[in-house]
């Protein structure tokens, strides 16, 4: 859990356009805007190396973080950034702050464990349809990922996303009727399932022809 909010340093900046954000960049610094609670907009600069840090240690997507600025914490996410399309490297960021004490709403990766007996014993192919879930929680239990057991799908069964036991600091928002895996047939094809995306095969198993 996100208990402890990793910190990053940034002053505020009066100057904004193409010109001024240039300049910033070539002294070492990123131009980056928070979005306030109550509407308003504040323009901060970061240093491009401890942001190219978080962002190798934490990754980049609506990451809850303090934005420390000049001193004075400010809990926020960040939201989104652009990088330059030649160099790949960070050229903006933008985040949006947060009340602690108020759920957000967000979308985080969901993966899938275990050998299933439909595998194991059926021979059967087993399908993630469902990647992530986009679930309402506060912002100091968000996660970087949902785990998923699978062992005890068999042959033709479905684990939909109302199966999902993730806890009572969150409320699923993703359809409940959606499938999130299943273990199919060999002969099928696998494309009978909803989900978010292409199917993907995790596994195959195959029969114990010697029993």
């Amino acid at each position: 859990m996100a208990n402890e909010l990793t910190i990053l340093k940034a002053e505020a900046r009066a100057e904004s356009g193409s010109a001024a954000s240039g300049r910033l960049r070539r002294t070492g610094y990123i131009p980056a805007a928070v979005t306030r609670i109550n509407g308003g907009s504040t323009l901060l600069k970061i240093n491009a190396r401890e942001f190219g840090a978080l962002l190798r240690a934490h990754g980049e997507q609506q990451q809850l973080l303090s934005l420390d600025v000049q001193g004075t914490p400010l809990p926020a996410m960040l939201r989104e950034i652009q990088y330059h399309p030649l160099t790949g490297l960070p050229i903006n960021a933008d985040f949006g702050e947060v009340d602690l004490t108020r759920k957000v709403r967000i979308r985080i990766p969901l993966y899938i464990s275990g050998d299933p007996v439909g595998v194991k014993i059926g021979g059967g192919i087993l399908q993630q349809l469902l990647h992530t879930i986009e679930v309402d929680c506060l912002p100091t239990d968000i996660v970087e990922s949902f785990t998923v057991d699978v062992s005890s799908l068999e042959l033709d069964a479905s684990l939909f996303v109302k199966d999902l036991q993730l806890g009572d600091k969150y409320t699923i928002v993703t359809g409940k009727g959606l499938v999130v895996a299943r273990v199919a047939a060999p002969e099928e094809d696998g494309n009978g399932a909803a989900g978010d995306g292409t199917p993907e095969v995790i596994t195959k198993g195959k029969k114990d022809d010697a029993k």
